[in-house]
């Protein structure tokens, strides 16, 4: 089982997404957009190109400058959202990254270039992004201890 956060486990839930074309309809579809993951102290980069999460990979934080966007969240919150996904089959009102992103000060969807247009893909995008999430009900998880947890909450 792949623990959450790797680019193993990752890796899996991209081939979950890729591999059901349910996910490209009803506000999926064609997405491109680079897109960092800060869990922790932990960063990861995912490439997303057309209907296709086509890379998922560690990186240092300095290529979050790289990213059109990056969402962060310490590794409670991270898990938390993760178990309300696997328990509902997919994330309830509360869990979605639209709902995370409204209830942070500074939002979930973040930009290190300060690119506005960029950061906006998230918006643009963001019912693709939530059904990549979604697709992680169908991977088992093992959690990370959260004691490594630096992130913003």
């Amino acid at each position: 089982m792949p623990i959450f956060p790797s680019v193993e486990w990752f890796d899996v839930v991209r081939e979950v997404f890729n591999g059901d074309k349910s996910y490209r309809g009803a506000g999926g579809g064609t997405c491109d957009a680079t897109v960092g993951i800060k869990a922790g102290q932990q960063v990861f980069l995912l490439v997303f190109d057309g209907f296709e999460c086509t890379e998922a990979r560690e990186v240092d934080e300095n290529e979050l400058e790289r990213t059109d966007f990056y969402l962060d969240m310490n590794l409670d919150d991270w898990h938390e959202m993760l178990a309300n996904i696997k328990e509902n089959g997919a994330a309830t009102l509360n869990y979605t990254l639209n709902t995370l992103d409204l209830e942070r000060t500074d939002g979930l969807a973040l930009s290190k270039s300060g690119d506005q247009y960029r950061q906006d893909l998230f918006f643009r995008y963001n019912q693709t992004f939530q059904y990549f999430f979604d697709a992680s009900a169908r991977v088992e998880t093992v959690s990370q201890p959260s004691h490594a947890s630096t992130g913003n909450t």
